[in-house]
């Protein structure tokens, strides 16, 4: 006599789960076998089943990191952009000296290709995606502090001068606001001089004018787009040696007005460290370090909440991190990618609020002033960087992960 209850249990499971076909079958039979031959009603013990069957959960079931091709040539302090084709533009960097060189990376191939040279060799500039899918690059350093800007064509391979700046600049930020066009911020100029200035491409015009100035001048602050479309500043320093100041104070930039209002301070000061927008719309901020530099690396973090305007600690990483600004990329599933400044990678997870160290391959570099792009596939691309001992490095590596189950 058949048991519909059990069999059809069964059933139910290897329908919604296809796993372990077989030896679910043969413990239902041996099940049956029981029940015919002496009367005993055995039954497929559901903690056995948990140990095979995915229970359609949240949770990934791939985290890690795989070497892919090589850059043609060692890059750090470079850009790498993701372009509207899915392929990605790397540019300059320095590595023996500072370069104009550029490469286009095929996501399909997983190779890297010479796409030729920028019009001057550039390091610490910013490169922008536009919305005609060209790419804005700007500033940089290269002996001199940079106030020239040009154009990257994709279906042409080519680059183009584009106006100047308003002020040369190295180690700026360059922030793609709501209303199309680009705000960029501080940084270093001529004579070592720290900017506090800030300008606006307008990129229908493509001119740059001045804009409102922050409170202080920064280099090696964040600056993170919030959901209402202002813009967040978090740290940095000016000055250096021994004459250098790092902030644990932040502001916030209003594209309507033109400028910046103080919100609250960072738990501590921090510079050379990361921040980015979490899906709920609070910033991550992690790492960094204070005026010892390597020694004085953070694995702190905190959390910004644009809501009350304050900063609150939240979980340690597991592994301290400085010089990784743009390494910190929003995953598709929520969870967050640390890439840079360290040995290794790892991910903060959105719903635990914890970080795991990714296993894989990073050939024990520390990845200081490299990239992390998200790709249109959902995996993170990373980029050069240099170790300690500033070797920079011409290895690529992807982030893969399994994205989630919807129930």
């Amino acid at each position: 006599m058949e048991h519909p209850t059990l069999i059809d249990n069964v059933k139910n499971v290897v329908h919604r789960r296809p796993i372990k076909r077989t030896v679910l079958m043969i413990m239902t039979l041996i099940s049956l076998m029981l029940t015919m031959v002496f009367g005993i009603r055995a039954s497929v013990r559901p903690v056995v089943l948990k140990s095979y069957i995915n229970t359609g959960t949240n949770s990934t079931t791939q985290n890690l990191i795989i070497s892919t091709g090589s850059m043609k040539s060692p890059r750090a302090a470079h850009t790498a952009t993701l372009l509207k084709n899915g392929n990605v533009l790397v540019c300059g960097g320095f590595s023996t000296s500072t370069l104009s060189s550029a490469e286009i990376y095929d996501p399909n191939s997983k190779i890297f290709k010479p796409v030729g040279n920028m019009s001057i060799p550039r390091s610490g500039h910013t490169a922008t995606l536009l919305p005609n899918g060209k790419v804005l690059i700007a500033g940089g350093y290269n002996g001199m502090y940079i106030s020239s800007t040009e154009t990257f064509d994709p279906a042409t391979k080519t680059f183009t001068a584009a106006n100047r700046m308003t002020t040369p600049r190295s180690g700026h930020t360059a922030t793609l606001l709501n209303n199309g066009k680009i705000l960029f911020c501080g940084g270093v100029s001529i004579g070592w001089s720290f900017l506090e200035s800030a300008e606006i491409y307008n990129i229908h015009t493509g001119i740059f004018s001045a804009t409102g100035s922050m409170s202080t001048a920064r280099e090696s602050h964040t600056a993170t787009l919030l959901k209402n479309g202002t813009v967040l500043f978090t740290g940095g320093h000016k000055g250096r040696r021994a004459d250098i100041k790092i902030y644990s104070s932040a502001e916030v930039y209003n594209p309507t007005s033109g400028k910046f209002t103080p919100t609250g301070n960072m738990t501590k000061i921090r510079h050379k460290h990361d921040a980015v927008m979490l899906g709920d719309g609070k910033v991550l901020i992690t790492g960094g370090s204070d005026e010892r530099d390597s020694k004085g690396a953070y694995n702190s973090t905190e959390i910004y909440d644009p809501f009350s305007g304050s900063f609150k600690s939240a979980h340690s990483m597991n592994l301290s991190r400085y010089k990784h600004n743009g390494t910190s990329v929003l995953l598709k599933n929520g969870n967050v990618l640390i890439a840079g400044g360290s040995k290794h990678v790892e991910v903060y997870d959105f719903k635990t609020k914890e970080f795991t160290i990714i296993p894989g391959n990073i050939k024990n570099e520390r990845l200081l002033f490299s990239c992390a792009t998200l790709l249109a596939n959902a995996e993170v691309l990373i980029t050069g960087g240099y170790d300690e001992n500033q070797n920079t490095s011409e290895n690529a590596w992807i982030y893969t992960y399994n994205m989630p189950i919807k129930n």
